[in-house]
Parts: structure tokens; sequence; C-alpha cells
């Protein structure tokens, strides 16, 4: 084995175990935020329970993930860990809050027979994994579009101009995309009516992020022309960007076919289709800095050495696969639609 071209492609390896880590996050919590958004649009008590419990098994499974994805960021690369979280410090601390809430709001909602208590939870419930989706929205635009950065590297715009149209839109395209998601993966775990009405639901959410998501790459032209001007110099993002899209086609087609586990899958699917998008057009670039692209931080200059990066690499052999392992076990244990018992939510 060559030990020293392996040396030289540990930046790039990280790069895309960060990108994959983040990736499941999206993915997995992705849905049980999107449940949460929908929460509201049932208006009898025994769904919103439905919904609870169909995401009741794995929603606290779903976060470490993202625990596990900003750990590595740290370790593989430190400098731009220190940038984001510094910079952003206070929209995470918004997202922190908003996760929290909506935690206390799973567990508590159903201790009280009272309509007002269960009431008041549910609202909390569903706030809260909307305004989580918003955040993460909003700090993916300002990732995207670039924030302002000085020659080392350091974080200099203020908090409301985190704030812009651009990343504003994109918060608002995440929460559809959530929903979305969330809205085929309760067709999987409801049945009957309930289903029925879940359904009628996803093409009018897949029409609305679809709008969404065109226009939101239009303004990229105007608002991230480095971005764009990478894009056009990559023609494999249009044809990741174009198998996306039949994904998401064949979501609806499988939905409307009766095949709601398969239609999650594709939706999972779009998912990683659409954060591989998001990666191919980044690279190398880990923050990119807006106005002045010279100052971005990439894979190279804010990484970890190699000996750190060789040292993570054997950690994740043993540690991703607990992860995996632990994630299929509990979908393979909770499979099926989702029941209430005297145990549930």
């Amino acid at each position: 084995m060559n030990y020293e071209l392996l040396n030289n492609y540990y930046p790039t390896i990280w790069y895309i175990l960060v990108g994959v880590l983040f990736t499941g996050y999206a993915m997995l919590d992705g849905f049980d935020l999107g449940v949460g958004a929908l929460h509201l649009f049932v208006k009898n008590d025994h769904d919103r329970r439905i919904f609870l419990n169909a995401i009741g098994p794995v929603w606290d499974g779903n976060e470490v993930w993202l625990v596990v994805g900003g750990g590595a960021l740290f370790a593989a690369f430190p400098g731009a860990y220190a940038t984001v979280f510094s910079g952003f410090y206070m929209p995470f601390m918004l997202l922190l809050v908003s996760l929290i809430f909506r935690a206390v709001a799973i567990e508590f909602r159903s201790k009280e027979p009272s309509k007002l208590w269960r009431e008041t939870w549910d609202i909390l419930f569903s706030v809260g994994s909307i305004l989580s989706s918003f955040v993460i929205g909003v700090a993916l635009g300002n990732i995207t579009r670039g924030i302002p950065l000085d020659s080392n590297g350091e974080f200099v715009g203020t908090f409301f101009g985190l704030f812009n149209p651009y990343s504003l839109f994109l918060g608002c395209t995440v929460v559809v995309l959530f929903a979305m998601h969330g809205a085929i993966y309760l067709t999987m775990k409801t049945e009957g009516a309930l289903q029925e009405q879940v359904k009628q639901w996803v093409p009018k959410l897949i029409f609305l992020f679809v709008a969404c998501y065109f226009i939101f790459n239009a303004s990229t032209l105007f608002d991230s022309p480095y971005l764009a001007k990478v894009v056009f110099s990559r023609p494999i993002i249009f044809v990741v960007l174009a198998l996306d899209m039949l994904v998401l086609l064949s979501v609806w087609l499988l939905i409307k076919a009766g095949k709601e586990f398969q239609a999650f899958l594709f939706s999972c699917l779009m998912m990683v289709l659409l954060m591989m998008t998001f990666g191919i057009s980044y690279y190398p670039n880990m923050v990119l800095s807006f106005p002045n692209p010279e100052n971005s931080l990439t894979i190279y200059n804010c990484a970890s050495t190699t000996k750190t990066l060789s040292i993570l690499s054997l950690i994740v052999v043993i540690g991703v696969p607990m992860v995996v392992t632990y994630t299929t076990s509990i979908y393979w244990i909770f499979r099926g639609k989702t029941k209430l018992t005297d145990t549930s939510y």
C-alpha cells in the first residue's frame, strides 16, 4: 500500500466522511422533524399520538448522527469547526433550545389527560420541529452563500447578517423538504383514514419543494457567483440533479401504487443525492468566504495533522459500524404500522 499517497488523500476522505455523517442526520432526523412540522395538521388526540409514536422509538437515536457529525468536524477540521461554531453561536443556541423543547414535548405531552396540557405540548413540539428545520436551513444557506472571513479565517460578520434573504429562503425550503420527507415516512407508518389523509399531502409537498428548490438554485447564480462558477465547471452536478428529480418522481409514483416502504427508501435516496450535490459543488471548501473567496477555509488549510487523521480513521472503523448497527436494529425492531398501547406516548 502506498501510505504517502493515502496520507495525501486523508483530507478528502474526511471531507466525504463528515458529509456522510451529516447526510445521515438529514436523512434520519429530517423525517421526524418533518412529522413534527405536520403534527398540528391533524386535529384529534388519537391521530396526534399516532404521529408521536411513529417516531417515538427512533427520534433520539436519529440525533446521534448530528452529535457524531459535529464531533467528526471538530476532530478532522478544527479550523472550520471553530469558525462556524463561533460565528453561528446564537443560531446554534436557538437550534439547541428548539431541539430541547421538542424532546421535552414528546416526553411530557401524554403524561396528563388535560386538553390544555396536551395542546400546549403539541404546539411546542410542532414549533420546535419547524424552528429546528428552519435554523438548519439558514445555517446551510450561509455556508452555501459564504460568510465574511478575514485573512485568518475568522468570522467577521454580524448575527443579523446571517439572516439574509438567500439563507432565509433556504430555511423555508428545508422546512418544506423535511415536511415532505416526514409525510412520506408517515404513509409507511399509518393506516386507514389517517394514511389516506397523509397521502393527500405528499404530492402537494413534493410540488412545493420542487418549486422552492428551483427558485433557490436560480438565486444561487446571483447570490453566490463563486459557487455558480464552480457548478458550471462540473457537469456531474447536473447529472446528480437530474437523477434527484427522477428519484423524487419515483417517490410520487410509488406512493400512488401503495408501495410506501419503497417510497420512503427513495425519499432517503433523494436526501442523499441532495447532499451529494452540495458536497460536489462545495469541494474542496469547508467554509466559503464571501465576498473574499481567497480567505476561504478548505480541507487543506483547516485540517488536523495527517497523524491525527490516521488515528481518527481507526476510531471510525470501529465506531461507525456500531452506530449503523444500532440504527438498523432499532428500525428493524419497530418496523410495521404504528399501534397505540398502554406504554405509548
